[in-house]
């Protein structure tokens, strides 16, 4: 199994939202993206191998979904690809650690680990936020449901 973090999050303040600031919503549990999909991650994190870039700005680039046949080819990553992920292909490295993968307005992917930065032989890796959206679901209306009992 794939470890996958769930963090929910308070805020001091309410978020407004406006045309820089929506909801992105979560994808139905085990709903697929089709290879060649194009896509949108965005993210604060390193801009260079060597971690010694960060982005002052928040970046973001569209990228193809490619297969799970082709992402765990023998020329790539040999089968290490599970049905809880996917790949994507960066055309250069921007910044992504960490965040979304949003495809047709909803969240198909989180960041999760790669080989390298934008190398076509090496896609990045995502965790698959459908086969977690029962999860994700039982999660939030338990939290709620603890609260509500005060």
């Amino acid at each position: 199994a794939q470890p996958f973090m769930f963090l929910l999050t308070f805020l001091r303040a309410p978020i407004y939202l406006n045309s820089y600031v929506s909801i992105a919503l979560l994808p139905r549990q085990d709903a697929t993206i089709s290879e060649g999909r194009v896509c949108r991650v965005s993210g604060w994190g390193y801009t260079s191998p060597s971690g010694s870039q960060i982005p002052s700005t928040l970046r973001t680039v569209k990228l193809p979904i490619i297969s799970s046949g082709k992402c765990n080819s023998s020329e790539s990553f040999n089968g290490s690809i599970t049905e809880n992920m996917l790949c994507a292909v960066s055309p250069d490295p921007f910044g992504d650690s960490g965040g979304p993968l949003v495809c047709d307005g909803r969240v198909y992917g989180v960041v999760s680990w790669g080989r390298g930065c934008a190398d076509a032989q090496f896609p990045g890796v995502y965790t698959a936020v459908s086969k977690f959206r029962r999860w994700i679901d039982n999660t939030i209306f338990s939290y709620y449901s603890r609260c509500n009992k005060f």
